[in-house]
């Protein structure tokens, strides 16, 4: 089946994960993704260890490969090669950078008219950070998601990935589609100003949310939700499983199957977050007695899962029949998550 994007020709000007997120995504989908690197490479490909070995068959950080499989890389200089870049532009339909405001231009003159520009920053084109640099930890701390991520009374924690850039690269993703289309509708060619910032505050979701309603800060909760009750991880005997209660009616279900006596007013939701601690303690103690596979067993049915491990998430019979794993030339990289049927 011939790809989507076929035919799309996607220069990418952009280092570290959200530009590189955005451009290996278009080349998933069929794009022609060319990526430009400094002669001395992209930073990330030093970001180890661990090392392997890469798509061009140097030994890169494996933090490199999670992020530009599917392209043609070339190693230039853009301040002594303009040339080359101002030609590859000649047969180009969209642009990802993430330099600084004003830079890209300043690096190779003005862009033509004719091709959609993404452009990618900490802050985005306008406001008092512009100029700021933007990396991922220091946005995490900035934008609040630390303030809400870890255990109740301990330190701040950040997630455990590049959050808020990969956020950002599937929002860039989106907008460069959109662009595309409208691009082939109406012939209108737009310019997109993407930043790490916007995308963190809106993928902050529920918890800006419940602020701007209550005016109340939310607060560090490990594995708790500050909405649903039980939904986190209880400890087992032989690691973390995590029950996720959505609806009265699983909670029902839940406590039919684990001989729960459930009082009156823990049968809705709003009920059973007046009685956090004591629903969440009478659970601790009956998931003691269990194994995490045995839970599974017998909680089918019931929103659930074991705390898996890297290694036992990639090898999850899901994963394996799914094909999580793709192998470009003898180098095994995570899959394209796009699948279309037909």
């Amino acid at each position: 089946m011939e790809k989507i994007l076929n035919g799309v020709n996607v220069l990418d000007l952009s280092r570290i994960l959200a530009g590189p997120y955005a451009g290996q995504m278009l080349a998933d989908l069929g794009a022609n993704v060319t990526k430009i690197e400094a002669p001395w490479g992209d930073d990330t490909r030093g970001w180890g260890p661990p090392y392997t070995t890469g798509f061009d068959q140097e030994k890169v950080a494996a933090y490199f490969l999670c992020c530009n499989r599917g392209k043609r890389i070339i190693k230039s200089n853009l301040k002594n090669n303009k040339e080359m870049i101002v030609d590859l532009m000649k047969n180009t339909d969209v642009i990802i950078e993430n330099f600084k405001p004003g830079t890209l231009e300043r690096l190779i003159g003005p862009i033509p008219e004719d091709i959609i520009v993404c452009s990618i920053s900490g802050f985005g084109a306008t406001g008092p950070r512009m100029d700021e640099p933007g990396y991922d930890l220091s946005l995490q701390a900035r934008s609040g998601i630390m303030s809400i991520t870890g255990e109740s009374g301990n330190n701040p924690c950040k997630v455990g990935v590049a959050w808020i850039d990969v956020i950002t690269g599937l929002n860039a993703g989106n907008a460069i589609l959109a662009a595309l289309y409208d691009k082939e509708k109406t012939g209108k060619i737009r310019q997109i100003d993407i930043s790490l910032w916007d995308c963190a505050i809106s993928a902050l979701v529920n918890q800006a949310q419940n602020f701007l309603a209550s005016g109340k800060n939310p607060k560090r909760m490990g594995t708790a939700h500050p909405n649903l009750v039980p939904y986190r991880a209880f400890e087992s005997k032989d690691g973390w499983f995590v029950i996720a209660i959505g609806s009265d009616n699983q909670w029902i279900k839940f406590c039919n199957i684990l001989e729960i006596e459930s009082k009156a007013d823990w049968k809705t939701n709003t009920g059973r977050i007046k009685n956090r601690d004591e629903i969440e303690l009478l659970i601790s103690k009956i998931v003691k007695n269990y194994n995490r596979l045995d839970l599974e067993k017998i909680l089918t049915g019931i929103p659930c899962a074991p705390v898996n491990n890297i290694e036992e998430a990639l090898n999850d019979p899901q994963s394996i029949s799914r094909g999580v794993i793709k192998m470009i030339g003898e180098v095994p990289t995570l899959a394209s998550p796009l699948r279309f049927i037909k």
